[in-house]
């Protein structure tokens, strides 16, 4: 009788590969071959699950970042339903930070990627008209806050939400070069969410 194969659990194990190969090397002359062996699969199985090189990396690129929308998800569970939409927020933020040897992993893998967009319009554009879904839903944590009254409501939620993503994407590498420290970066992102989220907030008039 036929072994039954794991689909989802060899798409992984080919995406694992080239975030292997991403963190080692970079990705601007990585092929579908190099990946393959990497993954101790043949080329054949790999076009097979993606298609082309740009589809390998996009496909792996998306792995990883359901892999880190489930372990934020993980770590957020405790405050679900709490109505502390500050914590929650802070959550969100410190997910994206080299906090630990998962985060900092994840974090050399983006930069790969990154480089590698930069090098390919085609890759580029796909990443650029894509959602911006963790810009969504910071923006909805900011406008749920101002509904119950904890959050400023004299502030653009939308522009507020990009600004502290965008101060979160920027403390990763000077985490990752030394010049901030983990505390020091945490504290930097907790000073501008408290001006967000201020201890004392009455609720919006209806």
């Amino acid at each position: 009788m036929p072994r039954q194969v794991d689909h989802d659990a060899r798409r992984r194990q080919i995406a694992e590969a080239v975030w292997r190969l991403a963190t080692r090397g970079g990705l601007e002359d990585v092929s579908l071959r190099q990946v393959a062996a990497e993954a101790g699969v043949s080329a054949r199985l790999l076009q097979y699950y993606f298609g082309t090189r740009d589809q390998l990396l996009l496909g792996a690129l998306e792995i990883l970042n359901a892999d880190a929308e489930r372990r934020a998800r993980e770590r957020l569970v405790h405050l679900d339903g709490t109505g502390d939409m500050r914590a929650i927020v802070r959550g969100v933020l410190l997910e994206m930070l080299p906090l630990d040897e998962e985060r900092h992993s994840r974090y050399l893998v983006h930069v790969a990627f990154f480089v590698r967009f930069l090098a390919d319009e085609d890759l580029a554009k796909a990443v650029r008209d894509g959602p911006r879904a963790l810009e969504d839903l910071v923006t909805d944590l900011i406008r749920q806050g101002q509904e119950l009254g904890r959050a400023r409501p004299d502030i653009d939620a939308r522009a507020e939400a990009a600004f502290l993503l965008a101060g979160a994407e920027g403390l990763q590498a000077s985490m990752l070069l030394g010049q901030r420290t983990p505390d020091d970066a945490v504290a930097l992102l907790d000073h501008q969410i408290d001006r967000i989220f201020p201890e004392k907030q009455t609720r919006r008039p209806a």
